[in-house]
């Protein structure tokens, strides 16, 4: 068969969000010739990057009707991730040394990506079609496959609508906490808190903690608290039942297997056996995708914190290609990713990539679901990529036609994972992959050539 040609569409688009997916997702669409509202509740751009020392009325996040804060960034983040792998490709995270204001270091605080995503909204012109402190509280299907949107302002609590030919949901997945399930937690009497809600370690000042959790951000904030708590104590399932050591280099911190029950005077029995009697549980337990606002007639759903079904993360098949998702997968280096599936989901919508037939994409899905389930991988796991994320970046750019994956960035990832790993306490400040650093930059310079220069 003859490839067929067809007529360069272009759309009218919504993007929910102005965090660093739907600022990336907008400019790829424009690009593509699409014409793009932002829909941002926040009165700023870069989401989850936009640090407040706000936080939620219920401190856990279980009250429905409590006041919602959006983003989960602590006062002492610094990137887990260095500038060189993280930054967009199109637009390289290049250290600005003369300007004071900002932060050079590889691995720098959140203020540092956030001003970055600023700057990255200014160059392409992304920051004019932001609609802030413009809540979305409806996406659904009407006539025509279009999309019915509606919205409303933190001026007036008049809900207004519009109607778009596609919609792209960039809503982010760190502000719905999911909590640690414990025998026996209603009865308990002391403070129950989720790491959505740390700010400062100050509230734990001489406080007996138990944080449950063993990601990044678990770490980092164990390591926070510890400087103040009388003790910590990590609850973590990635280690065995029978562990409890002390964490080197702190005479107040504890490892311990997960937690087993909770009792109404205050204590705490772990799987190890051990007891502790404790005044705050911390749930660094990660998040729930939510998505209040959608309404498929029941086509995706959120199963477990897998959101399907969806090819390949970011289409539904039925939908596909008017309704689509950026930034699901994760234990990803985000910002490229996004990058390529914007650029994929703004070349389909003009008609330049095609998509399979609904039946072969709901095929794929079906084939993957069942891989995870045959290799025993719970179904809240589904959109953790982690391993073969340079497979599904370098995919989706050979989708798109654009380059696969430098070389430089996939032996970063793996340097950087080990560097962790070898030096928990200072990999952010000693490495040993400058030789691939230097390689980084070299390869930065085409981006000064093709029309986008860094100050």
């Amino acid at each position: 068969m003859q490839p067929t040609h067809h007529q360069p569409a272009s759309r009218n688009v919504a993007v929910i969000g102005a965090g660093a997916g739907g600022l990336v997702a907008a400019h790829e669409l424009r690009r593509e010739g699409h014409k793009v509202v932002v829909f941002e509740r926040g009165d700023q751009l870069g989401g989850t990057w936009v640090y407040t020392p706000n936080v939620e009325s219920d401190p856990i996040g279980l009250d429905p009707n409590r006041t919602r804060v959006h983003s989960s960034m602590y006062q002492s983040l610094r990137t887990n991730l260095p500038r060189e792998a993280m930054g967009f490709r199109d637009y390289p995270f290049v250290a600005i040394e003369e300007d004071e204001e900002r932060d050079p270091r590889r691995y720098p605080s959140h203020r540092e990506v956030l001003m970055y995503l600023k700057d990255f909204a200014i160059e392409f012109g992304v920051s004019e079609i932001v609609r802030f402190e413009t809540e979305v509280v409806f996406v659904g299907l009407v006539e025509g496959g279009k999309w019915k949107v509606k919205f409303k302002s933190k001026r007036g609590e008049v809900v207004q609508d519009e109607i778009f030919d596609a919609v792209v949901v960039c809503n982010g997945h760190h502000t719905e906490p999911r909590v640690a399930q414990i025998p026996g937690i209603n009865t308990w009497k002391g403070k129950q808190i989720h790491s959505h809600n740390y700010r400062t370690p100050e509230p734990f000042r001489d406080q007996v903690v138990i944080l449950i959790g063993s990601a990044t951000s678990a770490i980092d904030i164990s390591r926070d608290i510890a400087g103040v708590a009388k003790e910590v104590h990590i609850a973590s399932r990635s280690v065995a039942d029978e562990t409890i050591e002390k964490q080197p280099g702190y005479n107040n911190m504890w490892l311990h297997s997960m937690i087993k029950s909770s009792h109404d005077d205050g204590s705490v029995a772990f799987q190890d056996g051990s007891v502790v009697v404790a005044d705050i549980i911390l749930h660094c337990t990660g998040y729930k995708y939510h998505f209040p606002f959608l309404e498929t007639n029941g086509i995706v759903t959120v199963d477990d914190n897998r959101v399907g079904p969806l090819y390949k993360h970011v289409f539904p098949p039925a939908l596909a290609p008017s309704l689509s998702f950026v930034g699901l997968p994760w234990k990803v280096v985000p910002f490229p990713e996004f990058e390529l599936q914007s650029k994929w989901i703004a070349g389909l919508l003009s008609n330049r990539i095609a998509l399979p037939s609904k039946e072969e994409m709901m095929e794929d899905i079906k084939a993957f679901y069942s891989l995870l389930e045959e290799s025993g991988i719970p179904k809240r796991y589904t959109h953790n990529l982690g391993g073969c994320q340079f497979e599904y970046n370098d995919w989706l750019a050979a989708l798109c036609g654009c380059p696969v994956s430098e070389e430089w960035r996939k032996k970063m990832y793996l340097e950087v994972s080990k560097n962790r790993h070898a030096r928990p306490e200072t990999y952010r400040d000693e490495w040993e992959d400058e030789h691939l650093v230097l390689q980084a930059h070299e390869d930065f310079k085409k981006y000064t050539l093709n029309g986008v220069t860094k100050k």
